[in-house]
C-alpha cells in the first residue's frame, strides 16, 4: 500500500493507534479485553528449536487419521501418542505410523474407552505438540489443557466456538509462551499463495475489497448418526443461525490484506441468513416421521451472508452454505485498485490487460492463459515443497505443505506462518455473526485479541 496505507488513514482521520483501540475497548462489553494476561504478545513469537518435534494426537477420525498419517513421513517428527474414544480408530492410525516410518513411530502410547483419556495422555506422555481434530467444542477446552501441560496446540477449525473461549486460548497463550495456531490449509493452497504473492508484489494495487466462502453442499453427513462428523455438526446446523465455518475462505483473504499484522485490521461485522428450509426438508425426505433428525428444530438459515468492516475502510463479503445444492466454492476474490484475481475458476482481471492473455480489464484471463503469470508469480515455498506436497495428497497437497511447515518452524526456532491471534479473528465470526442474525444485521464490534499489539506484528512473509 502506498498513498491509500494505514498511516495515512489514522492521520487523515486524527486518530492514534491508541484512540482507535480505547474506542474499541469502549464498544466491547468483554471484559477480558481490557485485562492483560499476565504473559508476552505472541504476534511473532518464535519458540525455542526442537530438533526431534514429540506429537500426541486428539481425535483421529476423518481429519485427524489423515494428519498422523503424514506427520509420520516428515522427517524430524516422533508420533508419541494417540488418543480417541475408540479403539478402532487408535489402533488404524498407529498402524499407519508405524507403516511410515517404524523406527520412528514405534512406541506410540495409546488412550482410548473414555472422554478423558486425552488429558492422562497429556500427563504421562507430555508432548511437544498436541494436534487437535475433534468436535468444535471441544477445541478450546483441549488446546488450554495441552498449553497449561506445556506443549504448543494446534488446533483444527474453528479455534473455538465463542469469544470467551477465543480469549482464554490467547491469555494462555501468552502466559504460557506457547503456540496455538488454527490449522487453516487453505491458506496453503496453490491457488491462495500465487495471490499472496501477488498482493505482496503490488500487482492489482491498493487493495480495497475481498469475497470468501464455504460453499459446500454436505448434507450427506447426516448419514454419521453415532460416529462422525454428521453426528455432531447436525446439531450446531439446528441451533445456531450464522455463519458457522468461515475460515477457510477468510483465512486466505485476511492475510492479503494484513489484517491483525500491522496494515490494518477487523473493526465490524453484519450478517444476515436466509430461511432455513434446506435440513428440514432433507430430513423428511430421507428418515422416517421418528428419526431424530426429524426431531430438531432447524433454526439455522440455508446461507448466510455477512460484510466485515476494516479500520481503514476496506470490505469482505463471507458467505457459507453447507446445504444447498450447488457447486462448491471458496470464492477467493481480491480486488485492487490495479486489478481483481478471482477464484472458481483460477481468474485474473489487470488494467492494461494480462500479458500475452487479455488487452484490458474487461475479459479474464483463465485456463492456459495463466501459465505465463505462474511462471513468473509462483509463490517460492510452492516451487520448493508443491510436487512432494501434491504426491503426499490432502486437499490437493494444502494438507501437508501446512504440516511440514508447522514442523519446519518449530525446527528452526521461527515464528509460524499463522498466529493465535488470526485463528481467533478469523473465528470470531462464528458468533459475531450469529450475534448480528439474531438482532436483525445489527453491526457486531470485533474484540481487539491482541490489545492495540497488532500494529507491531509484521506481514506474513512470502518465504521461500
Amino acid at each position: 500500500m502506498k498513498n491509500f496505507n494505514r498511516r495515512n488513514f489514522l492521520k487523515k482521520a486524527g486518530l492514534s493507534t491508541t484512540s482507535l483501540y480505547m474506542a474499541s475497548n469502549l464498544a466491547c462489553s468483554d471484559e477480558n479485553e481490557k485485562t492483560l494476561s499476565g504473559g508476552s504478545y505472541m504476534g511473532d513469537f518464535a519458540a525455542p528449536k526442537l530438533q526431534t518435534v514429540r506429537i500426541a494426537i486428539i481425535g483421529v477420525g476423518a481429519r485427524g487419521s489423515g494428519h498422523a498419517k503424514q506427520l509420520a513421513t516428515i522427517q524430524g517428527t516422533e508420533i508419541v501418542a494417540i488418543a480417541d474414544l475408540y479403539k478402532d480408530l487408535v489402533d488404524k492410525s498407529v498402524s499407519s505410523c508405524v507403516e511410515s516410518d517404524g523406527r520412528r513411530h514405534q512406541n506410540i502410547a495409546r488412550y482410548y474407552g473414555d472422554k478423558n483419556q486425552w488429558k492422562k495422555m497429556l500427563a504421562e506422555v507430555k508432548p511437544d505438540v498436541v494436534i487437535i481434530a475433534t468436535n468444535w467444542n471441544n477445541h478450546a477446552p483441549m488446546a488450554i489443557e495441552a498449553m497449561n501441560q506445556g506443549a504448543h496446540a494446534f488446533v483444527e477449525v474453528p479455534i473455538a466456538v465463542t469469544l470467551k473461549e477465543m480469549w482464554e486460548i490467547v491469555n494462555i497463550s501468552e502466559r504460557t509462551q506457547k503456540h496455538c495456531m488454527m490449522m487453516e490449509n487453505v491458506n496453503y493452497g496453490r491457488e491462495e499463495l500465487l495471490y499472496l504473492n501477488l498482493c505482496r508484489k503490488g500487482i492489482i494495487g491498493d487493495l480495497l475489497h475481498a469475497e470468501a466462502a464455504y460453499i459446500h453442499e454436505l448434507r450427506i453427513q447426516m448419514e454419521e448418526q453415532d460416529r462422525g462428523t454428521g453426528s455432531w455438526r447436525t446439531h450446531h446446523y439446528a441451533k445456531r443461525n450464522g455463519n458457522l465455518y468461515p475460515t477457510h475462505g477468510l483465512g486466505p483473504v485476511a492475510q492479503y490484506m494484513n489484517l491483525g499484522r500491522g496494515e490494518d485490521q477487523f473493526n465490524s461485522i453484519v450478517s444476515f441468513s436466509s430461511p432455513a428450509k434446506g435440513r428440514k426438508r432433507y430430513a423428511e425426505k430421507n428418515y422416517s416421521k421418528d428419526h431424530k433428525w426429524n426431531a430438531l428444530d432447524y433454526q439455522g438459515g440455508d446461507l448466510n451472508t455477512s460484510i466485515i468492516k476494516t479500520y481503514l475502510g476496506r470490505t469482505i463479503m463471507i458467505q457459507w452454505d453447507e446445504t444447498s445444492p450447488r457447486p462448491y466454492s471458496r470464492l477467493n476474490l481480491i480486488q485492487g485498485t490495479k486489478g481483481t484475481l478471482a477464484g472458481y475458476p483460477t481468474r485474473v482481471a489487470l488494467e492494461g490487460g494480462v500479458s500475452g492473455a487479455t488487452k484490458d480489464h474487461h475479459s479474464w484471463a483463465q485456463g492456459e492463459q495463466l501459465e505465463s503469470l505462474y511462471d513468473q508469480y509462483e509463490h517460492p515455498m510452492y516451487k520448493r515443497l508443491g510436487a512432494l506436497s501434491k504426491k503426499m495428497g490432502g486437499h490437493g497437497g494444502m494438507d501437508f505443505m501446512m504440516l511440514y511447515r508447522m514442523v519446519e518452524c518449530l525446527r528452526e526456532g521461527i515464528p509460524l506462518d499463522q498466529n493465535v491471534y488470526e485463528g481467533c479473528f478469523w473465528s470470531a465470526v462464528a458468533p459475531l455473526s450469529e450475534a448480528s442474525v439474531a438482532q436483525g444485521g445489527m453491526p457486531q464490534k470485533f474484540p481487539d485479541f491482541s490489545r492495540g499489539f497488532w500494529n507491531k506484528t509484521k506481514p506474513l512473509a512470502i518465504v521461500s
